[in-house]
Parts: structure tokens; sequence; C-alpha cells
């Protein structure tokens, strides 16, 4: 039984061949950016929209249903590599990585069809599923930790390499180790933001095939230009690490003037205010 529903690309560039054949781990050919966006608007329809509904919606869930609609729009960033070949998802899952409550570290929140959830839909199921993850009620990351816990420290890099090649290679479904799922998706978002940072850029851990993380940052209030008046607004950053074996300058275009088109015209993007 196949793990993922892949299919392989055909039309296949002669630079997009030279990236694969130069590099052959993700740790080589990383690309890292930052762009800045006006979340004035934002911030509003989240206070609107809590006001209205009692949901407490956050930057981060807006950002997650961006990179939905931008993996969409760019579907070459939405692949991984087997046998040095790209080969294009059929669906677009995003990783959610939340800070833990008293030091309990990251909280991964794996989210499938991202791109064909309301905003309200992915806020719902990420704390619910963090909740979860966080007590201890996720049986299937329960049982991946308990496995990885009894794997020696000197083999833990060989035995993430075997995973990987298993379940991303061979394309193997890793349930009969215990193990979830395409547990990081298509691209990963850390919310760096909720720990006080307005600028991270986040490694490409090759081990998990994922060519696009992001880190959206703090929220802050700095002087910004408005129809040539300096006037108070505020920003926040989303820094991208992405692999430049599948990604060059055309489709982090894309994605970027997806992000910032979303999160700077919140009502267009995400939907009218309820009521």
């Amino acid at each position: 039984m196949a793990h993922l529903e892949l299919k392989p690309k055909r039309d296949v560039s002669s630079f997009r061949k030279l990236a694969i054949g130069s590099w052959t781990t993700a740790y080589d050919p990383t690309v890292y950016g930052t762009l800045t966006v006006r979340m004035d608007a934002a911030l509003a329809w989240l206070d609107a929209f809590h006001q209205r509904t009692g949901v407490r919606l956050t930057a981060t869930h807006l950002v997650l249903k961006a990179v939905g609609e931008a993996l969409r729009r760019c579907p070459d960033a939405n692949a991984l590599l087997r046998y040095q070949r790209i080969y294009l998802r059929q669906r677009i899952t995003v990783c959610a990585v939340l800070p833990g409550a008293d030091q309990q570290g990251l909280t991964p929140v794996r989210i499938e069809g991202v791109d064909q959830k309301s905003v309200h839909e992915l806020a719902l199921e990420v704390e619910t599923t963090a909740a979860r993850v966080r007590e201890g009620r996720d049986p299937q990351v329960e049982q991946g930790r308990r496995l990885l816990a009894r794997v020696p420290h000197l083999l833990l890099h060989r035995f993430t390499g075997l995973v990987s090649f298993l379940t991303y290679t061979l394309n193997v479904d890793p349930s009969w180790l215990g193990l979830p799922r395409d547990p990081f998706g298509s691209a990963v978002v850390v919310d760096v933001g909720a720990l006080g940072l307005e600028t991270a850029y986040l490694p490409l851990a090759p081990f998990t095939r994922v060519p696009v993380f992001l880190a959206p940052g703090a929220v802050r209030e700095v002087a910004v230009v408005e129809e040539g008046r300096v006037v108070p607004g505020h920003v926040m950053n989303i820094n991208a690490s992405f692999d430049h074996r599948f990604l060059d300058g055309y489709h982090a275009g894309v994605i970027a003037n997806t992000l910032r088109e979303m999160l700077e015209h919140p009502e267009e993007s995400f939907g009218p205010l309820p009521g």
C-alpha cells in the first residue's frame, strides 16, 4: 500500500535537473528570506472575528491558511524528491509547530487539506489537536515518541535516515512501525512569534523531506509611510527557509505575494465576518 498519493513531474527544466544533481541533501541548497507584511487590517479582522464568534484566531492561523493557498497556486513547491526526481504531492498537508505550555517543548500539529478548509476550521483543528498532543492523548504521536526513546543516541542519525528512506523514497506506509503518516507534510510553519522572536530562520531537516519552512514572528508596532505621511503601524516578519532544488525566485515570489495579499486584505482572502 502506497504511503502517499504521488505522480512524477514530467516537465523538469534543465536548471532543476542541474540543481538536483548538484546537491544530495537538503542542508546544502537552503535559501533564506524575510517578508515583512502590514498587519493592521489583519489585527482588526481577528479582533472583529473574536467579538462576533467568541473564537480567538491568531496571526499563525491566517499564515497557515495563506500557506495552503500559496501551495495551491504554486504546485511545484508542493513536492518531494525520490531517486533524485521531483514528485508532486496530490494533497496539501501542513505541519504547524506551536510552543508548548510550561516548558513542554514544541507541539507538532499536522493538518491535511489546508487549502480546502476555512481559517475558522483550521483554528479549531489546530487547537483540538494541540491539546490532544500536549495531554498525551494522540496515539500515533505517543507511539512515535516511545519508539524514538528506545533508539540509542549513536544510532539516531541512521534511524532517522532509514525511516525517511522507507517512508519517502520507497513510499512505504510507516504505520507498521507505529509512526504517523507523513508527519511533516508539504510545509512546516513554526510560530516563533509566540516565543517573542521577530526574526528566526529554521534549518531544513533532511529527514523531513520538506522544501519550505516558515517562521512567522511577533507582530510589532513601527513607523510606516502611508500616503506620504509617517504613521504608526503594525508589521510582522515571515521568515522563510526553502530548498533551492525545488524553488527558485519565481516560486518564492508566488508564495511571498500570496502571503502578502491574503494577510494585508483579510476580508477578501478569508471571507467576510460572520453575522
